[in-house]
C-alpha cells in the first residue's frame, strides 16, 4: 500500500479543522476515522496488481552510442481497471530515457509500453525490476507491487575504426595486384610469369620458362594467404586506465579505458586480416582466459568478436605474462602472427613480459601494440610555471621509458606500434600490411 499526495493534503486540511474546532479531541477522532475509511475504500476499489502479468520484447544487442527500444507488455486479467504509474528500473549505465510512465490498463486487456535505452558502457545491461502503483478512484491510496521481469541487452563495442577499413582494403588490393615482389621466400606465393623489365630482381628470373619462350621471363609473387593471426588482448590492470576523449556513450569520466581502444584496434585488424584471406583467432587474458574466439569463418568473425568482447572488463590485477605466453603457445602450434595489445608500462614489462618473450618470439612473429596517453604529450610541452616544468619532466621520463622498452622489444625481433588512442587502430593495420608486403607473415 502507498499513500498519495492527495491523502496528505486531505490530512493537512483536517488538521486545520482540528485547530479551529471547539472540541479538538472529538474532531481528531472523527477526522482520523473518515480518512481511514476513505483510504480503505480507495484501496478496495483500486485495480489489483498482484495478478498482473508482464512480457518483454525488443532488441537484445545494441552498439555503444546507439539506442535500443525495449517493449514491456502489461496484461491485466482482473475485473477492475488498473490506473496509476509504472516504473521500469534498469541499471544506471543502461541509459533508460524515461523510467516512470503513466499506466492505464482496462480489465482483461493489455497495453504495451516502450523504454528507450541509450547505454553509456559496454557489457550486459539488465532490467532490475518493474514496480506498479495502482491508484484508487479517489486518488488517496494505491496498491503497489514490484515484479522481476528479466531482460538483458548486450552493449557491443562501437567499432569506430571501421571508417579506416576502406583505405586499408584499397592498399591490400594494391598489394595483391603488385607484379614484382620485393622479397622472395617464406612470406610470398608464386602468382604468374611475365616478361623481364629493367629493374626486376634477377633472382626472380625463371630460367626454364625463359629457355622455352626464348625470352627472359620472371616469376611474380603475391602475399601468402591462409596465414594465422592470433590477437591477444591484455585485460590486466594497465588496461583500465582512461586515455583520450570518450567518443561515444556520454561517459562522465574522461576518456575510454585502454581496453576499449585496444578492442577497437583489434576489430579493424581482424576485419582487414579476414579480407586478406588469413585466419584470425582471439584471446583475452590477464590471469585466466576471459574470452576467446577460434575457428570463426570470415563472415562470422566480426560478429563473434564483438559478442565476445562486449562483457569483458579490465581486471585490477597484474597480468600473468608467463600464463599468457603459455596460453598462446598451447593454441598456436605452428608459426603465426601474434598481436599483443597491452600497455608499454616499463615496470610491468620488465617484471612480466620481457623474461618470457624469447620463448614466444622464437616460435612466432610478435607484434606489440600499445595505446599512448595524449595527456603525457601535453604535459611534456608545459613550461609556463614551476609546476608545469615538474610535470613536463615527469612526462619526458615516462616517454623515455616507453622508448627504452620499445628498443628492447625490437632487439628481441618484436614489432612495436605505440600510438595515440585515435591513431592506434590505423597504425596497427598499417603495420600488418607492411609485414604482409615484406613477406614476414
Amino acid at each position: 500500500m502507498a499513500l498519495t499526495g492527495r491523502a496528505g493534503l486531505l490530512a493537512a486540511l483536517a488538521a486545520i479543522v482540528v485547530l479551529l474546532a471547539p472540541e479538538p479531541g472529538l474532531v481528531v477522532l472523527a477526522a482520523a476515522l473518515v480518512l481511514t475509511v476513505l483510504v480503505a475504500a480507495d484501496l478496495l476499489l483500486a485495480g489489483a496488481v498482484r495478478g498482473l502479468r508482464f512480457q518483454r520484447d525488443g532488441e537484445r544487442r545494441v552498439r555503444l552510442g546507439q539506442s535500443a527500444a525495449i517493449g514491456l507488455v502489461v496484461d491485466n486479467p482482473g475485473p477492475r481497471r488498473v490506473r496509476g504509474v509504472l516504473r521500469d528500473a534498469w541499471q544506471p549505465s543502461a541509459g533508460a530515457a524515461v523510467r516512470r510512465v503513466t499506466l492505464d490498463v482496462p480489465a482483461r486487456q493489455r497495453r504495451r509500453l516502450v523504454t528507450t535505452l541509450t547505454p553509456t558502457r559496454r557489457g550486459d545491461r539488465e532490467a532490475v525490476a518493474v514496480t506498479v502503483r495502482s491508484v484508487g478512484p479517489l486518488g488517496l491510496a494505491a496498491r503497489q507491487r514490484t515484479f522481476h521481469v528479466p531482460w538483458t541487452v548486450r552493449v557491443l563495442p562501437p567499432f569506430l575504426s571501421r571508417r579506416h577499413l576502406p583505405a586499408r582494403l584499397a592498399r591490400l588490393r594494391e598489394l595483391d595486384g603488385r607484379h614484382p615482389a620485393l622479397v622472395r621466400g617464406q612470406g610470398t606465393e608464386f602468382d604468374s610469369l611475365r616478361e623481364y623489365v629493367v629493374g626486376d630482381d634477377v633472382r626472380s628470373i625463371d630460367w626454364r620458362a625463359s629457355a622455352r619462350r626464348s625470352d627472359v621471363v620472371v616469376r611474380t609473387w603475391r602475399p601468402e594467404r591462409d596465414r594465422r593471426v592470433l590477437i591477444v588482448l591484455d585485460t590486466g590492470r594497465t588496461s583500465a586506465g582512461r586515455v583520450g576523449v570518450a567518443p561515444v556513450g556520454g561517459d562522465r569520466l574522461s576518456g575510454w579505458p585502454r581496453l576499449d581502444w585496444s578492442m577497437d584496434a583489434a576489430l579493424l585488424l581482424a576485419a582487414l586480416a579476414a579480407r586478406a584471406g588469413d585466419r584470425v583467432d582471439f584471446l583475452a587474458y590477464d590471469r585466466a582466459v576471459r574470452a576467446q574466439v577460434s575457428g570463426a569463418s570470415r563472415t562470422e568473425l566480426l560478429s563473434s568478436l564483438v559478442d565476445a568482447m562486449a562483457p569483458i572488463e579490465a581486471e585490477l590485477v597484474e597480468a600473468d605474462a608467463a600464463g599468457m605466453v603459455a596460453a598462446v603457445l598451447s593454441r598456436a602450434r605452428r608459426r603465426c602472427l601474434v598481436v599483443l595489445l597491452t600497455d608499454l608500462n616499463a615496470t610491468a614489462m620488465e617484471e612480466g613480459l620481457l623474461p618470457v618473450l624469447p620463448g614466444l618470439s622464437s616460435r612466432h612473429m610478435v607484434l606489440v601494440a600499445s595505446v599512448a596517453d595524449p595527456r603525457v604529450a601535453g604535459m611534456a610541452a608545459g613550461r609556463g610555471t614551476a609546476e608545469a616544468v615538474y610535470d613536463a619532466a615527469a612526462a619526458e621520463r615516462l616517454r623515455g621509458e616507453r622508448r627504452e622498452i620499445t628498443a628492447v622489444l625490437r632487439r628481441h625481433g618484436v614489432e612495436v606500434v605505440d600510438a595515440l588512442p585515435e591513431d592506434v587502430a590505423p597504425a596497427l593495420a598499417d603495420a600488418y600490411l607492411a609485414l604482409k608486403a615484406a613477406g614476414r607473415l
